[in-house]
């Protein structure tokens, strides 16, 4: 079996073809199942796919017969199902233009004939007057291919348009070249959203009340009454005064000789007034009708409650007692003695005030109501942008705006915070409000922003602006699983952005901007997530701002243990250096003993790319710390490790390479804090499953080196101050006390043995191991 089949063709799609086949059997909710039926589906084009070879997994071209270019369906792990996202189902903008251009419009399919038609002149007239206008939407990079050609047309560059409708021609049968005209201009500006008016909408619509609190609700507006009924049909049958517990003088429960309670008051069953045959029919029909309407509460249905007992009797008794034994009639008088003893009789003050408090409560809106009108407010504006200021969209309901929301109810923080993701707002204010509060989030809405610094350089301000669309839908592709170091489809690879590639001059203030807008992402991102290395993502739309700037830094992304192939590129070998040349005589240095940076002497090429041998032989010569047991995992999880740890993972290359030490430097004492108390928070969690721990471990020791990278640029005294805070938060626990004390022997000028072990039983601390580790306390072969 090849490296490919052995990393690609595992268990992974069958496992994730289980999960969603549970969840479409387990889902309550309609629209849930109708998803999990949906990713059924996608698993099992996957499936068949990789047994009928039409896909192939870890190819930057796995679907057949299909170029590199077309945005394809991609599930979770970078699976791709085979479909292409410009083939969806006609759209209602489509649809329409159909029916206006009618039957006699050429093309085999309803999409070629879309697609020909906006390659007419009355077409190409409409889309160049949307892009000028604004008042196009491009949701996928395809969409934006037939604005590029008209607008090339426009320009004069004939040869160059029919060059790219020639690549287009032999697929315009089936995706879809053409945006949505829109009758709002698209805004054009540097400040971004998490989510849209529109996404925000649909997932408040999506929310669906709480199991719990819809079964409360029930319990206190349906069988509450029936209860009270019930329980006055019964006291009507006692001769004297209702049965109730007897009570001790000190207020405590009165037993019999058997441990029961003890009773006062009359017996049930011994009167039965004129109409009570009647009100009994008239309950028993209600309840039926209850029961087949409400299911929801489930405590009045256990065979012991109060309310069961009682409606079984009453179930047996059609006009007098005569049908029930002693016994049963005995369980009545207790049933209702609990209940009067708890509540009072039916029609009392003390009753009276606790159903009214139950009915106020059951009459709150669910927050399922409230989220809806939210939404409906959202809907009311543009739906594909973000809003400006979220209080009038958050502000309490007003009169009749819902029948299910009485006026001046409040919308709950939960719904606010989600409602807040749609604000539109420079990216450091989101990340101040805490609208954004991860390095992942960030990564997400940076295409928003680097889409218009990487098309600065064009002239046209309308082809600057579809740029920008064109660039924003790429970033959102989702990335492929990948073997054999390659890399994933880039933006110039897009038939249309190519030939666009005369119109993207570098300027020297677009160059200057790209690169003050990667000085100022990098510092934002570094102080406000200090504690997570770069995702992938972000270093993408960093390489891009990198790139406009005139700057080739060598970025190097996290890699999965379970696809690594065993080699690095040139790039890693790169960025050690500069770590190396950044870092020497430092905390960092001495803490992972780094030591100079050999010269790579060694290059060799694989699969067409130039690896750094010297410096994989580095890391796996290094990784020997972690032990010789495990699987092939863990064994690649240990030399990726010591990749990370030469190469800090990028905060070498962009604190070097952009010159940023002098502005972190008032940052760094705070950013080193938070990024070690983060990682004594993951491995403090308690009760976590051991797969959970084991993830805990690794992200903790991410923490540690970059807590440890921070604090390298702080004074002596601070990191002394430093290491005596984490002694006293990690007093009482051993295995953090041997890192702690690690990490004082090197604070204090020492050094680690070759196995990472310090005097007095103090540890390097790394995330992976191939043994037993000291963080888990138990061997397991996946660390």
């Amino acid at each position: 079996m090849s490296e490919r089949d052995h990393s690609a063709n595992g268990s992974y799609p069958w496992e994730r073809l289980r999960r969603a086949s549970e969840a479409a059997l387990r889902e309550g909710d309609a629209a849930a199942r109708a998803r999990a039926r949906a990713r059924v589906d996608a698993w099992n084009a996957v499936i068949d796919g990789m047994a009928t070879g039409s896909i192939t997994i870890g190819s930057r071209t796995p679907v057949a017969d299909t170029p590199a270019w077309a945005t394809l369906e991609v599930l979770h792990g970078g699976f791709a199902t085979g479909k292409c996202m410009a083939e969806s189902a006609l759209r209602t903008h489509e649809m329409t233009l159909l029916e206006t251009l009618g039957d006699a419009a050429p093309g085999r399919t309803p999409r070629e004939r879309l697609n020909l038609h906006y390659l007419s002149d009355e077409g190409q007239a409409d889309l160049l007057s949307a892009m000028r206008s604004g008042q196009l939407r491009v949701t996928i990079p395809e969409e934006g291919a037939l604005v590029v050609v008209a607008w090339l047309l426009d320009a004069g560059r004939a040869a160059v348009a029919l060059e790219l409708v020639t690549t287009l021609r032999p697929w315009m049968h089936r995706l879809r070249f053409y945006p949505e005209l829109t009758e709002t201009p698209q805004p054009s500006h540097t400040s971004v959203h998490v989510a849209t008016a529109h996404e925000v909408a649909e997932a408040l619509e999506a929310r669906r009340p709480q199991a719990h609190v819809a079964a409360m609700n029930e319990a206190l507006g349906i069988w509450a009454p029936l209860y009270d009924r019930l329980v006055a049909l019964w006291l009507d049958t006692v001769e004297g005064s209702p049965p109730s517990h007897a009570m001790n003088p000190d207020g405590t429960p009165e037993c019999d000789s058997r441990g029961r309670r003890a009773l006062v008051g009359g017996q049930p069953c011994v009167r039965w007034p004129g109409d009570w045959e009647e009100r009994r029919e008239a309950w028993l029909a209600d309840y039926e009708a209850a029961e087949a309407r409400h299911r929801l509460a489930r405590k009045h249905r256990k065979a012991k409650s109060n309310f069961s007992v009682l409606a079984r009797a009453l179930e047996r008794c059609p006009s007098d007692g005569a049908a029930l034994s002693a016994g049963e009639v005995s369980r009545i008088r207790h049933a209702l003695a609990g209940t009067v003893t708890r509540h009072g009789v039916p029609g009392s003050d003390r009753r009276r005030s606790l159903r009214a408090t139950q009915r106020a409560v059951a009459s709150q809106p669910l927050h399922s109501d409230i989220a809806a009108l939210v939404a409906t407010r959202l809907r009311g504006c543009a739906q594909d942008v973000g809003i400006p200021d979220v209080t009038p969209y958050v502000a309490p309901a007003r009169d009749g705006e819902s029948h299910s929301v009485a006026a001046d109810t409040a919308v709950p923080p939960s719904i606010a915070g989600k409602t807040r993701r749609a604000v539109e707002a420079p990216v450091g204010e989101l990340v101040r409000r805490g609208v954004i509060g991860s390095a992942e989030v960030l990564a997400r809405v940076l295409p928003q922003l680097t889409a218009h610094v990487t098309n600065a350089g064009i002239e046209d301000p309308a082809l600057r602006d579809l740029f920008a669309q064109v660039y924003a839908a790429f970033r959102r592709r989702r990335s492929l699983l990948l073997l054999d170091l390659d890399h994933q489809v880039q933006l110039d690879e897009l038939p249309w952005v190519a030939a666009l590639d005369g119109e993207r001059q570098a300027k020297a203030s677009s160059e200057a901007l790209a690169r003050q807008t990667l000085e100022d992402i990098t510092v934002l991102t570094l102080s406000s997530f200090p504690e997570t290395i770069i995702p992938n993502p972000m270093l993408t739309e960093m390489r891009a701002l990198a790139g406009a700037a005139g700057r080739a830094l060598p970025f190097v992304e996290e890699v999965a243990a379970d696809i690594f192939m065993g080699t690095f590129t040139a790039k890693w070998a790169e960025a050690a250096a500069v770590a190396t040349k950044l870092l020497r005589g430092t905390l960092y240095d001495r803490y992972y003993d780094l030591a100079p940076a050999p010269e790579e002497r060694r290059w060799s090429f694989r699969w067409g790319k130039r690896v750094a041998t010297s410096f994989a032989d580095r890391c796996t010569e290094r990784a020997r710390e972690a032990g010789d047991g495990g699987g092939h995992i863990a064994r690649n999880g240990a030399i990726l490790e010591q990749s990370q740890i030469l190469t800090t993972q990028n905060l070498a290359v962009l604190v070097h390479d952009l010159d940023l030490v002098d502005r972190l430097r008032p940052l760094v004492d705070a950013m080193a804090s938070r990024a070690f108390g983060s990682a004594f928070d993951l491995v403090s969690a308690a009760e976590l499953a051991p797969r959970a721990r084991l993830r805990a471990v690794k992200n903790a020791a991410y923490a540690w080196r970059h807590g440890l990278f921070f604090a390298s640029f702080s004074e002596p005294s601070f990191q002394r101050q430093l290491v005596g805070r984490l002694g006293e938060r990690a007093s009482g626990d051993r295995a953090l006390e041997r890192l702690v004390a690690g990490l004082h022997h090197v604070v204090e000028g020492g050094r680690f043995d070759r196995l990472g072990a310090g005097p007095g039983g103090g540890r390097r601390f790394l995330g992976w191991s191939r043994g037993p580790h000291l963080l888990m306390g138990a061997t397991d072969p996946a660390f």
